[in-house]
């Protein structure tokens, strides 16, 4: 049976894409030395300039703690030609950096849409309809451009790529993370699982909206390469529904709250992981908003919940 270790992000302390880095008081010291001293062995790169952009740096901040750089998070709005330009340099100097600074292991490229910043997709998060997706061109370019940044990053640095599906992104529901999968190569790029995101995501009136979701795993099960594991809150995604919140609304009242507390059935999660000989990390990921609550306290708590499942 593989082993899984468990990670924590920065987004877990306020490090969002879309919030920026001003609006965080937390800085990557404090981040890192909170996330060792609540129990985890692993961590993501962060937004760009959250932790040193320089590879001997980040491989001081990294190893000294004993920890290991899983990969890092890059966002580009991948249905538009016109930004792709900003989207690759960013890609490929954030591949540059991990592979300069990791170079006995291959940490992900984390590819994903420009997620909050279209107002229809932002505004319906966690209820999206057909109405507001790609048409059946739009889909082939956002795919083509993700299959082209993922060749760049692999030819160039030798990194694997992976997709996250993301509420208020192009690729939320279940039959938008169908359609990118069926347009996309598994030699370039893959599938990071994300609990929480699916289970707000897939919609009020989806099988998945109880929280089991080991079906899902299992249909994706070839694509998927590295999980997640986010909580939802089932009272408050409703409320996010019932009163039209907008995506950082809901993040702000909590709809991916602390592991356990939500209906994420992670038993079931970490039974079938087991079961598929899954090796290597899950990434515990609580996004909160800057300032929001008690990220050390949340994350010891995490990461309690997570040794009574048995992990």
């Amino acid at each position: 049976m593989g082993k899984i270790e468990v990670g924590n992000a920065p987004c877990s302390w306020g490090t969002l894409e879309f919030e920026g880095l001003e609006a965080n008081p937390v800085t990557y010291t404090q981040m890192l030395d909170e996330l060792v001293e609540t129990g985890y062995t692993a961590t993501e790169l962060g937004d760009w300039g959250f932790m040193p952009t320089d590879p001997e740096a980040l491989r001081e901040e990294i190893e000294s703690r004993n920890l290991t750089m899983l990969g890092a998070y890059v966002g580009i709005a991948f249905k538009y030609p016109t930004r792709m330009a900003e989207g690759k340099e960013l890609a490929l100097k954030t591949a540059r950096l991990l592979a300069a600074a990791f170079p006995n292991h291959k940490p992900y490229i984390i590819l994903a849409d420009d997620n909050a910043a279209e107002p229809d997709r932002t505004q319906y998060a966690g209820r999206a309809t057909p109405q507001i997706s790609l048409k059946p061109e739009e889909w082939k370019v956002f795919t083509a451009n993700v299959q082209e940044v993922a060749r760049m990053v692999l030819e160039e640095t030798g990194l694997p790529a992976l997709f996250h599906h993301h509420c208020a992104g192009y690729v939320e529901t279940e039959a938008e993370i169908d359609r990118f999968l069926e347009l996309t190569d598994p030699s370039l790029v893959n599938l990071v699982f994300d609990t929480g995101h699916f289970v707000f995501g897939s919609g009020p009136n989806s099988p998945y909206a109880s929280g089991r979701i080991v079906p899902a795993l299992e249909k994706y099960a070839s694509r998927i390469k590295y999980v997640h594991f986010k909580d939802c809150h089932p009272g408050i995604a409703a409320r996010s529904r019932q009163e039209n919140l907008p995506y950082l609304t809901s993040l702000r009242h909590g709809v991916f709250c602390e592991l356990g507390k939500g209906c994420v059935d992670f038993p079931g999660v970490l039974e079938w992981l087991r079961k598929r000989d899954y090796s290597g990390w899950v990434l515990v990921e609580q996004d909160v908003l800057p300032g929001m609550g008690t990220p050390k306290e949340s994350a010891k708590r995490n990461r309690d919940y997570l040794r009574s499942i048995g992990l």
